[in-house]
């Protein structure tokens, strides 16, 4: 069964019975403070761990490649008469959900842009031209994919992912093809990289609590990846992209926070994972697996997961297990066997106090 995106429904057009509105604490937070005060500090501590921002120090050396990398790329574009107009980052650190790699690989995800009028008209001709630069590097591995330029420096565990687009924000075109494609499956196609962070940044709809909401969804997102990372092998977390967990994040939020506005995290995680297994996105069955059906929410609207009737079957089950665990540490009456219970599904970085702290059972 082949999934085509314009088949597919979009997250921006969810029906307003499944859509979590109105936006307002009373829609989702818990306005009761007892229990929940003990098992937040444990996560703000998971966070704390796991969190991870360009300006990070442990993320300087990355930080330096990427730095130089863009340097001798665009003063090779300029040689070339198609220097570059703008760059963005991409990826998690656009839109503040990256985490620390459990693998110690660091990613380098750049946007690089052309001017549209000096632009070649062969989309693959400035991708040769990184290429090229990522090669006189000494970088291992780099090779054109379809819809960017990869390589990899093992001497510093920093794997470099970079994409060409021609034109400006809200009109960009993304050089697709590889490096030996011909004219038919070469092209500049729409794009847009600025939507999508901007949708998945998008606090509108959060009400007068958006900044705790908007920094709360962020949690979330980061927790997930950490879980996916821990239980996964690499060949299947692989198959489960960061933005693929952020967008239905996004999608299916169920924030929570006590009186006085209190984080709750484990109720909001829990309950976040119970919506996105109720969700349209685990609807369909293909060669009698659930299927996982889900697609950007901004051009192109491509399918997020290549295989959804492999994805949606491991990603179904394993959530189903997460939700069951969620739940569990939300009923016990100590934060340390609460820890001890999340300390499997998230990691060694999720630590158990060692003595014990009695709490309402909730």
């Amino acid at each position: 069964m082949v999934f085509q995106s314009a088949r597919i429904p979009r997250p921006l057009e969810i029906s307003s019975a499944t859509r979590t509105l109105p936006p307002t604490r009373n829609s989702y937070g818990i306005h009761d403070n007892g229990g929940f005060m003990g098992i937040q500090i444990h996560f703000d501590r998971f966070h704390d761990r796991i969190k991870l921002c360009r300006e990070d120090s442990s993320y300087s050396r990355a930080r330096e490649l990427d730095d130089s990398i863009k340097k001798d790329i665009s003063t090779a574009f300029r040689k070339a008469r198609h220097p570059l107009a703008s760059d963005f980052i991409r990826g998690s650190f656009s839109t503040h959900t990256g985490i620390v790699p459990i693998s110690g690989v660091h990613d380098i995800d750049r946007g690089l842009v052309l001017d549209t009028r000096s632009a070649p008209k062969n989309p693959v001709l400035p991708k040769k031209k990184a290429l090229a630069v990522l090669e006189s590097r000494g970088l291992s591995n780099a090779r054109i994919k379809r819809h960017c330029i990869t390589a990899y420096d093992a001497s510093e565990n920093i794997h470099i992912d970079l994409a060409i687009y021609q034109g400006f924000s809200g009109m960009y075109k993304l050089a697709k093809g590889k490096k030996y494609s011909n004219a038919r499956n070469r092209k500049w196609s729409r794009d847009d990289p600025d939507g999508l962070v901007d949708w998945i940044n998008d606090d509108s709809d959060y009400g007068s609590e958006r900044k705790e909401v908007l920094a709360q969804f962020r949690r979330l997102v980061r927790y997930l990846k950490r879980w996916r990372d821990v239980q996964f092998d690499e060949e299947r977390a692989a198959r489960i992209p960061s933005i693929g967990l952020t967008i239905m994040v996004k999608d299916q939020l169920r924030w929570s926070f006590g009186a006085g506005g209190h984080r709750q995290d484990l109720r909001a995680l829990r309950k976040t994972v119970e919506a996105i297994l109720n969700s349209r996105h685990f609807g369909g069955v293909s060669r009698g697996l659930i299927t996982l059906e889900l697609c950007l929410p901004t051009r192109p609207w491509d399918v997020v997961f290549g295989k959804p009737w492999i994805a949606g079957e491991y990603l179904y089950r394993r959530l189903l297990h997460l939700r069951r665990g969620l739940a569990e540490a939300e009923g016990l009456i100590d934060e340390r066997h609460q820890c001890m219970i999340l300390n499997k599904f998230f990691g060694s970085d999720f630590k158990a106090p060692t003595t014990m702290n009695l709490i309402p059972v909730r």
